[in-house]
């Protein structure tokens, strides 16, 4: 047990391993042992662990302001806007700024809530936005709803990527459909295509407010700025975190004017948001994915990264199926994956895990060939070791 444990709500699954510092898409434990880092805090390093351009931005900026709220104007947040607006999907003029996914999550159902005055909700079957009241209850799985009965009335699951479905659930109290353009938690799940572009057609016949969870798939992950653009399509609120601010906690919800100018002063807000650190190393983000060409690199190499796991897929009876978009990849084995990641984390390669049976890879966009290929060593070798311990021939 890890000192932590002493003091840390025990609410994590934790690895062994205590990890003291990274560049790029390798990090080194307390023993100076290296590892190739495919979990990427959870998606959250795309643009690799103290990243040059964030690393200076944060060292200038926490000489100069740290505290700032959004009762006061400040010019690091004005330049970050006026980044942002450079990236954003089109229509989508106005940001919130709050501190974590979930906090995005809940600012988009509120937002949503009060343009269409309606309460109820379509998610998905396999949908994670968060574990706060609201993003729980548009989150599906029951491990992590049913201490907490009852959430959110007048939510409404249906199964992931059918539009049929969507429409039939589709009455009088709904005003909003959410989902995520690929499902991250439960196994990097793909549409197909066709599906994306229904459902806004759907939501744009029946008024609904269409919203995308990007905090997973956004910012380059799929090898686009965000997952949408790989079907063309753009919702009217759009949910982003994880890396954009390049470690430094940060989430926004991107929203039409019309939407977000619905809610009156004071009907929501978040002491640190829009602070001017995380701006600072968000400008910073933003100048690595596109002056590095990362969303670039992302499809090049998560291209390569997924037709090396589709090699190994034909030497490995273990392994069920490969699928993912660019740097969001997932790999489905026959048996459960635990003793896998351990291996893995043995031979210095650190992977996610969702559910029982599937690796989730979530790696820095800054990963190159030779990094990728490593990574395959040590993944075809534990899976070689997996399939001896379980007889699979």
């Amino acid at each position: 047990m890890n000192g932590e444990d002493q003091y840390l709500a025990r609410i994590y699954q934790r690895f062994p391993v205590n990890i003291a510092r990274g560049k790029g898409a390798i990090v080194w434990d307390t023993s100076d042992r290296e590892y190739i880092d495919c979990m990427g805090g959870y998606g959250v390093a795309i643009v690799g662990h103290c990243n040059d351009r964030v690393v200076r931005a944060i060292r200038t900026q926490v000489e100069k302001l740290i505290v700032c709220h959004m009762s006061l104007y400040n010019d690091t947040r004005l330049r970050f806007l006026q980044k942002l607006a450079t990236i954003a999907p089109p229509g989508l003029d106005k940001t919130f700024f709050s501190n974590s996914g979930a906090e995005a999550v809940e600012a988009a159902l509120k937002f949503s809530r009060k343009f269409t005055g309606k309460k109820g909700v379509i998610a998905m079957n396999g949908a994670y936005h968060g574990k706060t009241f609201g993003a729980l209850s548009v989150t599906h799985n029951e491990k992590y709803r049913k201490s907490f009965q009852p959430l959110l009335e007048g939510v409404k699951f249906v199964p992931y990527a059918d539009p049929n479905k969507v429409e039939d659930a589709i009455d009088e109290t709904i005003g909003t459909v959410i989902l995520e353009p690929i499902q991250g938690e439960t196994g990097i799940i793909v549409p197909p295509d066709g599906v994306i572009q229904s459902i806004r057609e759907i939501c744009n016949r029946h008024k609904l407010v269409l919203i995308f969870d990007e905090i997973q798939s956004g910012l380059g992950r799929t090898g686009k700025m965000w997952a949408g653009q790989n079907w063309n399509t753009v919702p009217d609120i759009m949910c982003l975190a994880k890396g954009i601010a390049g470690g430094v906690p940060m989430g926004l919800t991107f929203a039409k004017a019309e939407i977000i100018e619905c809610m009156k002063t004071g009907e929501h807000s978040s002491t640190f948001s829009g602070n001017p650190l995380a701006c600072a190393a968000g400008y910073a983000t933003l100048e690595a994915l596109t002056e590095d060409k990362l969303v670039e690199n992302a499809n090049k190499i998560g291209r390569y990264f997924k037709e090396s796991l589709l090699m190994l897929q034909e030497k490995h009876r273990i392994i069920r199926e490969v699928r993912g978009l660019g740097m969001m990849l997932a790999v489905e084995l026959r048996f459960d994956v635990r003793d896998v990641l351990l291996d893995a984390l043995q031979k210095g390669l650190l992977m996610l895990y969702s559910g029982r049976n599937i690796i989730r890879l979530l790696p820095p966009l800054v990963m190159d060939e030779k990094i990728v290929s490593s990574a395959i060593q040590i993944i075809d070798l534990v899976l070689t070791e997996e399939e001896k311990r379980r007889h699979v021939h």
